[in-house]
């Protein structure tokens, strides 16, 4: 297996996280989308590529990403290249217009997910659908194959730099080196609280500005729009880490040991060194959803390793 090492000019997990983030542009302008209205009668914008192919990979972003962040578009240009359909799905308010119910998403918002995938089955007759999603969009997609049967149709899951643990995960990704990355994650969630507000007036956005970290955001808000208790209730019931033990198809998890998001506790190595369906790899370098590689063909190395993982027998 072909392990990771970054460019030279990435000498930091910082570096390795915000350059393809910030800078990576992705040649790629296939998709063609469809929008689907939800049983609750919200809205999902699906961003597919038609190849013609019996097999669909199914990709979920990160949080307050969408189908054309940079590693989504990678991804889906990498899975198109080798002949597969290409299903890549933004999650409620993250197509550029607010959804409809008062209810956005969440990292445990496999409902969402499961809908969309009835969807694929039900639209064409495929011989394999495989699961790929990053940070958040990797927790749903642990999530969704631990909590229950899984249709046959779903043969394999790769999920990169994911926070299996979020109460831990959030406490590491609020503490003062990582500033930057919870500043623009709260303006952005913020501004989307204010946009729903101007359409439900039952919204209180009057505590808002005072909200400074991530916790106290999915303590006013993500929690008691979303049905749980307060932010440790939705931590505790939305992490993918108690789900792992119950998946029961071919799994990679890719999770770099200098993620500046990723607590101790999203490397369970002793939980999953003997299970017989999930794979974790801890990568010394990588950053948070980034393991940049500088090519001609311009694919990644997370590109290639779901590839190789994928197409392997």
């Amino acid at each position: 297996m072909d392990t990771y090492s970054p460019p030279d000019i990435l000498f930091n997990r910082h570096l390795e996280t915000i350059y393809p983030a910030l800078f990576r542009k992705v040649d790629f302008n296939e998709y063609k989308r469809e929008r689907i209205i939800t049983q609750d009668s919200d809205f999902l914008d699906l961003d597919w590529v038609n190849s013609g192919s019996n097999k669909l990979v199914i990709i979920s972003h990160g949080l307050e990403g969408n189908s054309t962040r940079g590693y989504m578009l990678g991804m889906a240009k990498a899975f198109a290249s080798k002949g597969f359909d290409v299903l890549a799905w933004n999650y409620r308010g993250c197509s550029d217009e607010i959804n409809k119910q008062l209810r956005f998403y969440h990292s445990g918002a496999t409902d969402d997910l499961g809908e969309i995938i009835s969807h694929a089955i039900a639209k064409k007759k495929y011989s394999a659908i495989c699961l790929i999603g990053f940070s958040l969009g990797g927790n749903l997609t642990l999530k969704y194959l631990g909590e229950g049967s899984v249709n046959p149709i779903i043969k394999k899951a790769v999920a990169f730099s994911v926070p299996m643990h979020l109460h831990s995960s959030c406490i590491q990704l609020s503490k003062p080196s990582n500033f930057l990355y919870s500043k623009r994650f709260l303006k952005s969630l913020k501004a989307k609280v204010r946009a729903k507000a101007n359409f439900f007036s039952s919204l209180d956005i009057s505590k808002l500005e005072s909200v400074k970290s991530l916790i106290q955001f999915d303590d006013l808000y993500t929690a008691p729009l979303h049905g749980f208790k307060n932010a440790i209730d939705y931590y505790t019931q939305s992490s993918s880490l108690q789900f792992l033990k119950a998946i029961t198809i071919p799994t990679l998890i890719v999770n770099a040991a200098n993620d500046p998001f990723l607590s101790d506790e999203c490397y369970p190595v002793d939980l999953l060194k003997s299970h017989t369906f999930v794979e974790l790899e801890i990568p010394e370098r990588g950053g948070h959803v980034g393991f940049a590689r500088f090519n001609r063909n311009g694919v990644y190395w997370s590109e290639q390793r779901a590839l190789d993982f994928i197409t392997s027998p």
